[in-house]
């Protein structure tokens, strides 16, 4: 599945904003932002995809344009897609890789 690139920039910018070494890898069909080693968020097609956590998994879902990832079948509890609409403002992007970058901070490194 191909990727969205210009919303792939878009995170990369954001990303590039904290002085975290990010690592990008391809996963899902999609790629992954990997932080401490860890998946903080990603992109399937046009999806954004969020690593929430457990803690932040129904608040998260409560927001406007967010739902399941569900790209096996199965929910993926602590991880949620953001659809386009979603991550359409600057500000919103930035607020859903926070919330992916918050949740990385809880993990040890790996």
């Amino acid at each position: 599945m191909a990727i969205d690139e210009d919303l792939a920039n878009r995170v990369r910018e954001v990303l590039g904003r904290t002085e975290l070494p990010v690592r990008e890898q391809r996963m899902f069909g999609g790629l992954a932002f990997m932080v401490r080693g860890h998946m903080a968020c990603g992109i399937l097609g046009e999806d954004l995809m969020v690593r929430v956590g457990k803690d932040g998994y129904d608040e998260a879902l409560d927001q406007p344009n967010a739902r399941v990832m569900d790209f096996t079948g199965r929910p993926s509890t602590g991880i949620v897609f953001v659809d386009a609409e979603g991550t359409t403002a600057d500000d919103d992007l930035a607020a859903w890789v926070g919330r992916g970058l918050d949740h990385v901070a809880t993990l040890p490194p790996r």
